[in-house]
């Protein structure tokens, strides 16, 4: 939790993480703080006063300088500097962030997620696209023909060299960048400290200079090393790597160091910072020919300098945010939802207001490609909705299987699936990532072929010629050539059919239909199971030719090419698959929700299923409102199944049969659940105790530091930090006004809309209309002018003595107008 508060903007932690903060001083009768200019003693005539956040943050933060500072435990109070022994980390208020160009956050010994390899790579290509064809111009127009220093790019990239002060600006949002190796921020010293090199237009490494901010040493030679050879390495698959100490040196620029570096490459904190085990090397050692190897061959595998490591599996994010209305609580949703799909460093670089553009286009590019699915609980949802139920269903959809129900008013009852079995379903066959197990296109259409009843000899002949010469043949059709382009219509077909056979006769439909569906309705890529006339599949493969006919044939002249998956032959005991809803034509397209695709693929690749593919993309599932609905009745007997552990290939899997499919059903471990959950609305306590234990719950209080300090000259900071501690002192924390009401208000205008249309009906409802709670927590005491309430006592009724009543009676009316002086700047 953030020690963040309007009256302290700027709080400090070392490296225990003990918290220190600014101190004011009031000896010169006013409360300012004291900042010690370079060279200059602690005497109090030789400080800089200044009564202004935003120029500790500068002199602190920006120049080096340090200031008066005092742990929050209480003892003494020194002149400190940020990046020297005591102080390694910050947290700074937003807006002043913002105005200094710098993050909220950082520290001097951990690397930004803001500058992390991938993110300053990203930064890269987005240079390069503005280099082609003009992209991101409102960030990298602004800034000319770099003269001093630009990054070299840790990637095989033709021109390697970027300017640094555009990459930064990429990265933090903004164009105003400032400084160079003088300033903990300044674009150089940043990228320098995140563990790139800096160089001149040649590519030659500047030099470092004596800065105290600035990192050095080995810490900077693993830093390099890492960026530079371990993970280019495992970009390209390689299984290990070498490290020459002075191939490192040249990169580096450094002169004289090879002690330092070997001893860098060699030591245990580079195993742990690179995820490697202990490397071999060759002797002389220390020395400019030293060669350190490292095993890249699996990082979940990698042996670790202190115990012997186990593969490590993923594991699920279960998470409900959860807190009062206007807190953010959906808008945050996105941005965790791109963190679990794309990580934690292409998040870092998407995290913040002023971006909020960029991380809504990735979010939608995830929803758009089925990894992100949003759901909102009511009061109304079910299982069926959520999981799986049961529809009426008519015509040829309605095919024959376990999941169907006959009624007898003409119509089944067919087996759907709900949102959450979608996603999960997804989520498992996901098919992108290297290393996925073999499946089959669940999209591509399944045709039943019939080459002939295995009991006959003759067609036992005819199955076994085409399984032998990778073909499918049908008989019907005549000695029509069917491959002209006009046959691409039924009707010609059946046309050119009738003639053909007799022109008086009526002709076959079902010959008509099997001629068609062979000709003009197959298609390569088409997936083909070969019926034995019993239902039970002989071979199952996928076409891979066009229709053609062949006069010579001895028999079954209609003919397409087809590239056997498998054949009964490879192994009879994998034989026994049968597709529901085989007719008896010799040419049939089946109904897709009737294929068992999981059974199909057991057959085919041999695995068991339902299977987990440990390398498939994480997906994620939203639930939005998650505790409107009865969570008992919605998730069922999922409800188990949702724990990382028991989610599908994890070390305690567990499988179970859905009620109306009647097929098993496993949750994937790469699918992950978002919940938000408003506590006004119904209270934690409240929630299905079953889900309770099984989610992670993030409090999301609202946040007064984002909001501006002068909007109308109305201080909003101040208007809803006095809010909310009237509602906690008469109600409880769970029922405050969040932030989110007051994000958009740009005018006085704005606040007043959203004070008498939001936020006095929110306390009226909070309150159960007991308008003197509400009254006070506006300030209304009834003691001065009022200031949006007005209160009218009511006579009483000339049959009521006043004796009979508990107290004065009023009539409450919200303002025409309101009055903020309370809250005025």
């Amino acid at each position: 939790m953030t020690l963040l508060t309007p009256d302290r903007r700027l709080v400090f932690y070392d490296r225990e993480g003990l918290p220190y903060r600014p101190v004011r001083d009031g000896g010169t009768g006013r409360s300012i703080f004291k900042i010690k200019p370079k060279g200059a003693s602690n005497r109090a005539d030789e400080a800089i006063h200044t009564e202004h956040w935003l120029e500790v943050a500068r002199a602190m933060l920006i120049d080096g300088l340090a200031a008066r500072c005092q742990a929050f435990s209480g003892g003494s109070v020194n002149y400190l500097t940020f990046g020297a022994q005591k102080l390694v980390r910050y947290e700074l208020d937003p807006e002043i962030a913002r105005q200094l160009g710098i993050p909220p956050e950082g520290g001097t010994n951990e690397q930004p997620s803001h500058f992390s390899r991938a993110a300053i790579e990203a930064a890269c290509d987005a240079f390069e696209a503005f280099r082609s064809r003009g992209a991101h111009a409102d960030i990298f127009s602004a800034f000319g023909e770099p003269r001093d220093y630009w990054v070299r790019s840790t990637r095989g990239r033709e021109n390697r060299l970027y300017p640094t002060k555009p990459v930064v600006a990429f990265l933090l949002g903004t164009t105003d960048i400032h400084g160079g190796w003088n300033q903990p921020s300044g674009p150089v010293s940043l990228l320098h400290n995140s563990g790139f090199i800096i160089v001149d237009s040649d590519d030659t490494p500047s030099e470092i200079p004596k800065e105290e901010h600035v990192l050095r040493g080995a810490d900077r030679i693993r830093l390099c090393a890492l960026n530079y050879f371990i993970e280019p390495a495992r970009e390209q698959g390689a299984t290990e790597v070498s490290v020459r100490a002075g191939d490192l040196a040249a990169t580096m620029g450094l002169q004289d160091a090879f002690p330092n570096i070997c001893q860098a490459l060699g030591g245990e904190k580079f195993q742990q910072l690179a995820q490697v085990p202990q490397p071999t090397h060759t002797e002389p050692n220390p020395s400019s020919s030293t060669i350190f190897t490292y095993k890249l061959a699996s990082q979940a595998k990698a042996a670790t300098v202190t115990e012997e490591s186990t593969a490590s599996t993923r594991s699920a994010t279960n998470l409900i945010l959860y807190g009062p209305p206007g807190t953010g609580k959906t808008y945050r949703t996105a941005w965790e939802a791109v963190r679990l799909c794309l990580g934690e460093q292409v998040a870092a670089a998407l995290q913040g207001g002023e971006k909020r553009n960029a991380l809504m286009v990735e979010y939608r590019r995830l929803v758009s490609e089925g990894r992100i699915e949003f759901v909102t609980f009511h009061q109304s949802m079910s299982y069926e909705e959520f999981i799986e139920g049961l529809r009426p269903s008519t015509g040829d959809e309605a095919g024959e299987g376990p999941e169907d129900v006959e009624v007898s008013t003409g119509f089944r009852l067919k087996s759907h699936d709900g949102v959450f079995k979608r996603v999960s379903e997804r989520a498992r066959l996901d098919q992108v990532s290297e290393g996925s197990p073999r499946r089959l296109d669940r999209s591509a259409r399944v045709f039943k072929v019939a080459l002939g009843n295995r009991q006959i000899e003759q067609d036992r002949y005819r199955i076994r010629f085409g399984l032998d010469n990778n073909l499918i043949h049908v008989g019907w059709g005549s000695d029509i050539d069917w491959s002209d382009e006009r046959f691409d219509d039924f009707d010609e077909i059946q046309s050119e059919w009738r003639a053909k056979k007799d022109p008086d006769a009526t002709g076959h439909d079902g010959n008509i239909v099997i001629t068609f569906s062979f000709r003009a309705d197959m298609q390569v890529g088409d997936y083909v199971v070969v019926s034995d006339g019993r239902d039970r599949m002989q071979a199952f493969g996928r076409v891979t030719g066009e229709y053609f006919y062949d006069p010579e044939a001895a028999f079954h002249p209609h003919r397409r090419h087809v590239e056997w998956l498998w054949r009964e032959d490879a192994g009879a005991e994998r034989s026994r698959f049968y597709a529901r809803g085989f007719r008896r034509h010799s040419v049939y397209k089946l109904n897709q929700s009737l294929v068992d695709w999981d059974a199909l693929e057991a057959i085919v690749f041999g695995d068991e299923t339902p299977r987990a593919n440990q390398s498939a993309r994480d997906h994620v599932l939203i639930i939005d409102e998650i505790n409107r609905a009865n969570i008992s009745k919605v998730f069922g007997e999922l409800i188990t199944l949702l724990e990382p552990d028991k989610r599908l290939g994890m070390p305690n899997e567990i499988r179970l049969v859905l009620p109306y499919s009647k097929k098993p059903f496993a949750v994937p471990a790469n699918l992950h659940i978002i919940g938000t959950m408003n506590t006004a609305d119904r209270s934690i306590a409240l929630l299905d105790t079953a889900l309770r234990r099984r989610f992670t719950f993030r409090e999301l209080m609202p946040n007064p530091l984002v909001l501006p300090t002068n909007t109308g000259g109305i201080d909003l900071r101040k208007l809803l930090t006095t809010i909310n501690d009237r509602v906690e002192f008469l109600f409880d924390r769970e029922h405050q006004i969040g932030h989110a009401y007051f994000t958009g208000c740009a005018t006085r205008g704005d606040v007043e809309e959203v004070m008498r249309h939001k936020v006095i009906p929110l306390l009226a409802e909070y309150f159960y209309e007991d308008w003197s709670k509400v009254a006070a927590v506006l300030g209304d005491t009834g003691q001065g002018k009022p200031r949006f309430l007005e209160a009218r006592r009511l006579a009483a009724l000339a049959s009521i003595a006043e004796d009979d009543l508990s107290g004065e009676k009023l009539r409450w009316r919200v303002k025409d107008s309101f009055d903020f002086s309370e809250f005025e700047v």
